[in-house]
């Protein structure tokens, strides 16, 4: 078993807390020893050393560098995963700011799922707002889900997903959005197009300066993602995400996470939903 070393761990470490932000404490060792094993394998390297070369030279860094981050990523998600959020969007966000700011009348409700993982949140968003769609007929959305490992953002594009990931989801609505497989042997089910086409996908670091959005979202939902960043970087990705709100817009966190004790433009409406004040 090839081991990696305590200077190829603090090389490595560096890297990922520095370009993703992601903490990563000496207890991370083993995970990443083992995560990465793998990717030794198939380019055929004898020591993580040599693979951490491979993987920071300019040459083929752009390549590697892509295996590596999904390698080394944790995605974990449900669908309608913390249900008050989405409760709170339904019943209070939607209802008031349709009637009275023409959010999704004027011009399309745009939301963002800041961390899609493999496609379970932003989808669990598209049946909300679809939802709310079929008792006000002109109402119309995009939804806009990123993430930085393109392994779980391709899952999310194909959208399917074993039948009991769904048990979340209530009958009606797995009837309305979700198509079993026909092949009785496979216990899958597939979101169904017309779903899949109101949620688009792309790649993104939240560590980034600039994400390249030219839009603003009316809601964001970045959950469970600051919990792996110190205070300081969860604070920068908070006052980041500010500029990408809609005056009024709402940004949701995580019910782990907390914007308590900080001074940021916005103001609290209900457990870890918050709102743009300027």
């Amino acid at each position: 078993m090839i081991h990696l070393t305590e200077r190829d761990f603090r090389r490595l470490s560096d890297f990922i807390e520095g370009q993703l932000g992601i903490r990563m404490p000496p207890t991370k060792k083993v995970m990443l020893e083992s995560r990465l094993h793998k990717r030794l394998r198939v380019l055929g390297h004898d020591t993580y050393s040599e693979y951490l070369d491979h993987v920071f030279d300019d040459g083929v860094a752009s390549d590697e560098l892509i295996h590596m981050i999904d390698a080394v990523t944790t995605n974990k998600t449900d669908f309608f995963r913390e249900p008050d959020h989405f409760r709170f969007l339904s019943d209070r966000i939607l209802p008031r700011h349709f009637l009275e700011n023409g959010w999704g009348y004027n011009e399309p409700l745009h939301v963002w799922s800041a961390a899609a993982s493999s496609g379970e949140e932003p989808y669990t968003i598209a049946i909300v707002l679809s939802e709310f769609a079929r008792q006000q007929k002109s109402f119309h959305f995009d939804v806009l889900g990123t993430d930085i490992s393109t392994r779980v953002l391709d899952r999310a594009r194909m959208g399917v997903y074993p039948v009991d990931r769904l048990a979340p989801i209530s009958t009606d609505l797995k009837k309305r959005y979700f198509l079993k497989s026909k092949d009785q042997t496979k216990s899958l089910a597939r979101v169904k197009p017309e779903l899949r086409r109101s949620v688009r996908y792309q790649r993104l670091n939240l560590m980034d300066n600039d994400f390249g959005l030219r839009q603003k979202f009316h809601v964001i939902f970045c959950r469970n993602v600051i919990i792996y960043f110190d205070r300081p970087r969860q604070l920068k990705l908070v006052e980041h995400l500010h500029h990408y709100l809609h005056q009024d817009g709402y940004l949701i966190l995580g019910h782990s996470e907390t914007l308590a004790g900080a001074e940021l433009p916005y103001r609290t409406v209900a457990p870890t939903v918050y709102q743009r004040i300027d």
